[in-house]
């Protein structure tokens, strides 16, 4: 049985009014777009009805919201491991021409894949803080991130304006 296609749609106002505050509200106002039509949660039944293009700007959400709050571990505490690292993530930033952003994300699996599982453990606030100390090597993925997130946001929104199609129908009349 074929998955139903979940339909995404934008404002065209609304987008023009994000395009002209900047990139980051642009690709928002797709992320939000995406968020409120598979009702606020990503799952396996409401993954199978988005695009690639769709799945993967809710993986760069989530990856710069966890990433740019509390690095790479707390990405991975706070559950986000196996959506970014078991799925082909890195390879789709890679389609996307974010090669650098790719290699980021295939460097971070290699660590995840050594001590994901310790990082993912339930833990107190404190043994949480003590993660960053435990796992060091994530920092310069980490510095690495933030120094280029200006660029790779940019990069995403001519990524978006350039396949729109992929990522939401543009309504005129849209209550987006």
């Amino acid at each position: 049985m074929e998955q139903k296609k979940i339909e995404v749609t934008v404002s065209d106002a609304a987008l023009r009014a994000a395009a002209a505050e900047g990139m980051d509200a642009f690709v928002g106002q797709f992320v939000k777009a995406i968020r409120e039509a598979i009702g606020g949660e990503l799952t396996a039944e409401t993954m199978g009805g988005l695009t690639s293009d769709q799945v993967t700007l809710l993986a760069w959400d989530a990856l710069h919201e966890e990433v740019m709050d509390g690095g790479f571990v707390q990405l991975i505490h706070n559950g986000w491991g196996p959506f970014m690292f078991r799925n082909p993530v890195a390879k789709a930033l890679r389609l996307w021409g974010l090669r650098d952003l790719s290699k980021l994300v295939y460097e971070a699996h290699t660590l995840y894949t050594k001590h994901g599982a310790d990082i993912e453990r339930d833990c107190t606030d404190e043994e949480f803080m003590a993660l960053f100390e435990r796992f060091p090597a994530f920092d310069d993925l980490d510095d690495a991130f933030v120094e280029h997130e200006e660029e790779w946001t940019v990069q995403i929104a001519e990524y978006i304006d350039q396949h729109i199609d992929h990522f939401a129908n543009v309504n005129d009349n849209a209550n987006i």
